[in-house]
């Protein structure tokens, strides 16, 4: 039996050995290393790629075009020109005509949101009004200043019978140049009506948006206001949480309780008042009831309440139960609340951070669509047929560049907001796993951002990718079912609503995994799988303690919120 008893815990024994090492040991801020090291390089190639698209854009003549202006026979404005095979008029040299001037500049196509009038170099933009083709004479000769079609004389132009097709429409408006795009504008605020009516039709595409426009264009100073308000009472709500935590979570907590109960009371009453009512009004007078059809409405109004109370009283019963059985959780939301206190305490610059991220986004989306914008003036020159005008399009290898920046936008946004989570995670396990808090850096969150340079943009690049994974797809569905609308089946229109809310709450749960990962990384500097592997067996294991911080903490701060825009 000895022997037995031996055998058994000798083969017993590398199974709990094999255990305790399968756990791995978390050794926080010893040793840092790079992590997803070829996916920072993968990063590093796709920016190069947009940055190459942007250099094509400026090589090939598109941002000069864009910037510069160009007319309608392919020639660029400001600058000696190279002849365009098949199109007349181009390889002119307009290196003293700066500015781009339309014969009808209140020609706009508001389906393509367009002007469709030819365009013309010139020298200098009208600087009054001309109402004959003996003034344009006369303002070309005074000042060198062509503003009919290359091929006709400026002292011709009141007997020329081409004048009514390729001079500008009588009367010509007053212009000013813009000061960045050298584009002459017309003076005249009457102009614009068309501008205003393209806007609009564009803008009524969407209600949601119009309603939205709509109302920041009615209370811009109000919103300006309360977005001011509603930071300084974030920081004092900020500051009341770090002293009594305690009493607002309890406090909240007590007030949920009894609000829910006395929400299932109040139905439960009125249920049954409405039941006696319904009874003594049916006993009185059934059948003048019955033959007016009003009992219906009643016991329909009856049955709803009974529904209602139901709900309500399952939910109540829900919600004590989980205060019974949560009961310790709350104290841990609360010491949490009281380290968060301490953190920004210590860490004040904490709260500016967002504005870091806001101005590094703000000013990648400036240059996205700068680049997008010379994707639209690049490409090869071809002569529309029914305008007769030339204009520049990618052809169909080029568009995939179009793809390509669309995709950029999205990635390097979700990596500058992955950077954001990195560096707040990087700064607050620096400072909780540092006992010793004299030693903490001078600046923890420089610190952070030196760590995620040197170490860690790997990791940031191959989670915000992931991100774009989901996203994308999203994003293409929601662009299909919107060019759809009115035309699919209800089987369709279910099935992408469907798709769409699964990809939308996959993006929700990658995000949240993320940002553990990244605190994960922070702390042991390992790669991204094995650090969102390690975060998703404590978030499991811990389950009833995340959806306790998660729901008393959200809760806490939204109320806080509320009442800031209440105040």
């Amino acid at each position: 039996m000895s022997e037995q008893r031996r055998s058994a815990a000798s083969s017993n024994q590398p199974k709990s050995i094999w255990k305790k090492r399968a756990k791995r040991e978390w050794k926080p801020l010893e040793d840092r290393s790079c992590t997803d090291l070829p996916w920072f390089l993968l990063f590093m190639l796709f920016c190069g790629g947009m940055g190459a698209i942007c250099g094509y854009t400026i090589v090939t003549g598109g941002a000069s075009r864009l910037v510069f202006g160009y007319d309608s026979y392919g020639n660029t404005c400001g600058q000696r020109n190279e002849a365009i095979e098949g199109i007349r008029l181009s390889g002119l040299d307009h290196t003293d005509k700066k500015y781009v001037f339309f014969l009808d500049p209140c020609n706009l196509d508001i389906i393509q949101r367009r002007i469709k009038s030819m365009a013309l170099c010139v020298s200098q933009c009208p600087t009054e009004e001309m109402k004959t083709y003996e003034d344009l004479r006369r303002f070309a000769m005074n000042n060198n200043s062509e503003l009919c079609s290359y091929e006709l004389a400026g002292h011709r132009y009141p007997s020329l019978p081409e004048r009514f097709d390729k001079c500008p429409k009588l009367p010509v408006p007053q212009s000013k140049a813009l000061p960045v795009f050298n584009r002459c504008t017309p003076v005249d605020i009457s102009c614009y009506s068309k501008f205003a009516e393209a806007v609009v039709t564009f803008v009524s595409d969407n209600t949601i948006l119009h309603r939205l426009i709509a109302g920041v264009v009615a209370s811009k100073e109000i919103i300006a206001g309360l977005c001011l308000l509603a930071l300084v009472l974030s920081m004092i709500l900020m500051v009341i949480i770090r002293y009594i935590s305690a009493v607002l979570v309890w406090i909240l907590t007590v007030l949920v309780v009894l609000g829910s109960l006395g929400g299932t009371s109040v139905l439960w009453w009125l249920y049954i008042d409405h039941r006696l009512t319904m009874n003594q009004t049916v006993a009185i007078d059934l059948k003048e009831a019955e033959t007016d059809g009003e009992t219906e409405i009643p016991r329909d109004h009856l049955q709803g309440l009974l529904v209602y109370a139901t709900s309500a009283t399952v939910f109540t019963v829900i919600l004590l139960l989980l205060m019974l059985f949560m009961r310790k959780r709350v104290a841990l939301t609360i010491a949490l609340f009281h380290v968060a206190g301490k953190v920004f305490i210590h860490l004040p610059l904490l709260v500016l951070q967002p504005f870091c991220t806001f101005l590094a986004l703000f000013l990648f989306w400036v240059y996205w669509i700068l680049v997008l914008l010379f994707l639209g003036t690049t490409g090869n020159p071809e002569k529309n047929e029914q305008t007769g005008l030339t204009e520049f399009k990618l052809n169909d290898a080029l568009q995939y560049l179009t793809w390509y920046h669309a995709v950029g936008l999205i990635w390097i946004s979700e990596f500058i907001l992955a950077c954001q989570q990195m560096t707040v995670a990087g700064a607050v396990v620096t400072y909780y796993f540092t006992r010793d808090k004299s030693r903490l850096p001078l600046t923890p969150i420089l610190s952070s951002v030196l760590r995620l340079i040197r170490y860690h943009l790997g990791t940031v690049a191959k989670g915000s990718f992931i991100i774009t994974l989901v996203k994308i797809p999203r994003l293409i569905l929601i662009y299909v079912r919107n060019q759809l609308k009115g035309k699919e089946n209800a089987c369709a229109r279910c099935m992408l609503k469907a798709c769409i809310c699964c990809l939308w709450c996959l993006e929700k749960c990658l995000n949240f995994l993320n940002q553990n990962a990244y605190a994960a990384t922070a702390i042991n500097s390992t790669s991204f799988c094995t650090s969102a592997r390690d975060a998703f067996i404590i978030l499991v294991e811990n389950a009833l303690r995340v959806a306790a911080i998660n729901t008393v903490g959200d809760f806490v701060l939204f109320l806080g919120k509320v009442r800031g825009l209440r105040a």
